[in-house]
């Protein structure tokens, strides 16, 4: 899974990445990220690529209960994400990626548990498969932007600290995932070599605490790994 992650992003190294279209404007950076919270995400409409606020954590044009009762949908299963009812509308047609500085995952038992940090090798943005929607906020009627992050099996890699993580895409298949005709070719692992890790503080276990601390993901301790 994927449940917490970080953005600490610019406009302009992600137009460069994406082809966005629109204004650039400031990114406030996101150092612990927590679903239901709003994040960044490219999508594709009909001028290009827009970068667009959502909340984190997909709701589904027919739901009408409270969002209080919404099942947990920051994640999509890559293998069943084309037959949910939560998400087979939007994979079908309202694909997107998610731009990621790093994401975190832990390893241990429970109650000791050691947050560690991914993130790429040469210190560009990670681009997560996504879905996105747009529907009324229940509650408020308001017409609102959500989105999911999809995961699925780990590589050999990344099997180490957990046997799922998320689907990343290369950027050069950003377009094809968002408009391409077979979506489920890119619902793959990623290269072995996708992804360094360093162990950071537990601080990262508390949703909300160091959002805007980029100490936040220090590595913790000398002799933190990092990829081969």
């Amino acid at each position: 899974m994927c449940g917490r992650f970080t953005q600490h992003l610019s406009w302009e190294e992600l137009h460069r990445l994406a082809d966005l279209i629109g204004q650039p404007r400031n990114l406030a950076p996101r150092y612990n990220i927590a679903p239901t919270t709003q994040i960044e995400v490219i999508r594709l409409d009909q001028s290009g690529k827009q970068l667009t606020p959502m909340r984190w954590g997909l709701v589904p044009l027919w739901w009408k209960k409270p969002l209080k009762e919404l099942p947990a949908t920051f994640n999509a299963r890559a293998e069943t994400v084309a037959e949910k009812p939560m998400f087979r509308s939007a994979f079908k047609s309202r694909r997107c990626v998610i731009p990621a500085s790093g994401f975190y995952e832990w390893t241990g038992e429970r109650g000791a548990k050691t947050p560690h940090y991914f993130s790429s090798p040469d210190g560009r943005p990670l681009a997560f498969a996504g879905l996105w929607e747009s529907a009324p906020n229940p509650e408020t009627k308001e017409l609102m932007d959500s989105a999911t992050i999809i995961v699925g099996p780990a590589n050999d890699w990344m099997s180490r600290f957990h046997d799922r993580m998320p689907v990343i895409l290369d950027w050069n298949d950003a377009s094809a995932w968002m408009t391409g005709g077979d979506p489920a070719a890119l619902l793959r692992p990623p290269p072995e070599n996708a992804l360094q890790e360093w162990i950071v503080s537990q601080r990262v276990n508390r949703s909300g605490v160091g959002d805007n601390d980029p100490a936040l993901i220090e590595p913790e301790r000398l002799g933190a790994s990092e990829s081969a």
